[in-house]
């Protein structure tokens, strides 16, 4: 059977075919059976060993649900001379979670390999996504006024999967990954825009990195 330990390692590590329990306080077993595969600093993977991956041809893909770090809200406003409304960050939260499922959605299909669904079936997994912990470092807010603020670093975020066999509802893995933006070394006006476009290549790494997962653990070549 095709195992976890072949994908889903949002890493630069090697996969492997054993749980690494080394350096960790993480348990090797969660209740539900799923057995821990990797751990970093960045997240960990834990899978059903006995799933064979290769019978999932389709994807049945989530809305993303959004959630800001505690207390950013608050923090942005004791700091900085522009207000962060609540009207703002459901406008972030909302276009983050679209952005999610589009990259995603392109990224999964790219090669032809998985076909996106919107129903239950026997060979579709169906993959629940959260991005929580997420952080910006100047959000543009929908204050009057011209605004500048300058960054080397947009903010950072977490990702969290769940994925599950679409017919029985069986939790089958769980993996999160926190990826900070990329730190330019440099301050840059910071805007909606730039903003959205390093949260788009955080997007497309966490895809690809999954799409690659997928394929070796279904026996396809890079």
């Amino acid at each position: 059977m095709k195992r976890l330990s072949l994908i889903l390692t949002f890493s630069a590590y090697a996969a492997f075919s054993a749980p690494v329990l080394a350096d960790t306080d993480a348990p090797a077993v969660l209740p539900d059976g799923l057995v821990l595969v990797e751990k970093d600093r960045r997240g960990e993977i834990y899978a059903d060993p006995d799933v064979d991956w290769s019978v999932y041809t389709q994807i049945q893909l989530d809305q993303a649900t959004v959630a800001f770090r505690k207390n950013w809200q608050r923090d942005q406003n004791r700091y900085q001379s522009f207000k962060v409304t609540a009207s703002d960050v459901e406008r972030i939260k909302s276009s983050l979670s679209e952005l999610f499922n589009e990259v995603f959605t392109e990224e999964l299909t790219s090669g032809g390999n998985y076909q996106m669904a919107n129903e239950s079936g026997d060979n579709v997994m169906r993959i629940s996504p959260q991005i929580v912990d997420l952080s910006i470092n100047a959000p543009d807010t929908s204050a009057p006024g011209i605004q500048r603020a300058y960054t080397t670093q947009a903010g950072r975020m977490t990702l969290k999967l769940e994925i599950y066999d679409s017919i029985t509802g069986d939790l089958i893995a769980t993996a999160s990954d926190r990826q900070d933006s990329p730190d330019r070394n440099y301050m840059q006006w910071t805007t909606r825009v730039t903003n959205r476009a390093d949260a788009r290549l955080m997007l497309q790494r966490w895809a690809k990195d999954l799409r690659k997962r997928l394929d070796e653990a279904r026996g396809f070549p890079e």
